[in-house]
């Protein structure tokens, strides 16, 4: 049965029950069944690798300092990145199993931005231990307490959480058309309220920009603003050893970030202004802001953090030991 026209002068309220995901534009299911062995490769390194980061970090007891402590955060991120769309993208690619409820598809969207903004949150809070660890080393373990930890940890929930609730609301009270065919194998807010043809979006793109702005906005400018003030204290520092040894402590946190921020800005900036780009550099651009931080960031705290790297030799040297 064909839904009601929307556009026509009597048309009444509608909202799909069902929205359909796509998979990469132009690949039929045998093509997605070949694409998706290193997919399922990036998945298996994402779960497998930020485990062992949760593992390794809660029985050592070296590593139970404020930099683990939020290392471990940033490991909780990319698992709920990874089962946030894991089932719908290998869905589509094993199953060719599109169809998505409207619900669901509003909660997935939800767990996917409030994940995003979390994982940014981290990100910043991350900087700023760096810079507190390199500008006040002696204060160090003092200002990040447990207890100021825990705090920040719930400021950010609450943050990401609130900022995104109204979302939903905003995307339930629109009227949509009969085409239900979104860009990405996962539901995201921008591309489902572009499938609303009666009702003025502006309220959903001006609501968006304002919750992206004051939040991933805030967040890189302001680890950009710890960056810089560690730079210049650490020219402070006197000799050029020294210097290259505090800021060898942020290089793994300077890639955590690019490679976070740079698709995630890029995703929304094709989403806002880029109708002409190529459905396949849309959705391409979005499994690397999905699925690759989650993947790379393991195994870059593994290359260089040395606690990390001896705690897992450990580890893998028990494992080996026979009983």
């Amino acid at each position: 049965m064909e839904p009601p026209q929307p556009d026509a002068p009597n048309a009444s309220f509608y909202q799909p029950s069902v929205l359909l995901l796509m998979g990469i534009p132009g690949m039929g299911r045998s093509h997605h069944r070949l694409i998706s062995i290193p997919f399922c490769l990036l998945y298996f390194v994402a779960l497998l690798g930020n485990c062992l980061i949760l593992f390794i970090i809660g029985r050592t007891a070296s590593l139970h300092e404020p930099m683990y402590y939020f290392l471990s955060m940033l490991a909780l991120m990319d698992l709920g990145l990874v089962l946030c769309t894991l089932p719908t993208t290998l869905g589509i690619f094993w199953f060719d199993v599109r169809a998505i409820g409207f619900d669901a598809c509003l909660t997935q969207m939800y767990f996917i931005h409030a994940v995003s903004i979390l994982e940014s949150s981290v990100l910043l809070a991350m900087a700023f231990d760096r810079f507190v660890a390199i500008s006040c080393p002696l204060r160090y373990k003092a200002i990040l307490t447990k207890p100021t930890i825990v705090k920040i940890g719930l400021a950010m929930l609450a943050r990401a959480a609130v900022s995104l609730l109204p979302i939903p609301f905003l995307l339930r009270r629109l009227t949509y058309c009969s085409k239900n065919s979104l860009s990405h194998s996962f539901c995201l807010h921008p591309d489902i309220m572009k499938l609303a043809c009666k009702d003025d979006i502006s309220i959903n793109i001006l609501y968006g920009l304002i919750v992206i702005l004051s939040t991933v906005g805030i967040d890189s400018l302001l680890i950009a603003l710890s960056y810089f003030l560690i730079i210049r204290t650490v020219l402070k520092v006197g000799p050029k050893g020294k210097c290259l040894k505090a800021l060898n402590t942020c290089v793994s946190h300077i890639c955590a970030a690019l490679i976070f921020f740079i698709p995630m800005i890029g995703l929304s900036i094709i989403h806002r202004f880029g109708e002409d780009v190529d459905p396949l550099v849309k959705a391409m651009v979005a499994y690397v802001y999905l699925i690759v931080p989650p993947a790379l960031n393991p195994i870059i705290y593994s290359i260089k953090s040395k606690q990390i790297r001896k705690a897992l030799w450990k580890l893998l040297l028990w494992k080996a030991v026979p009983l």
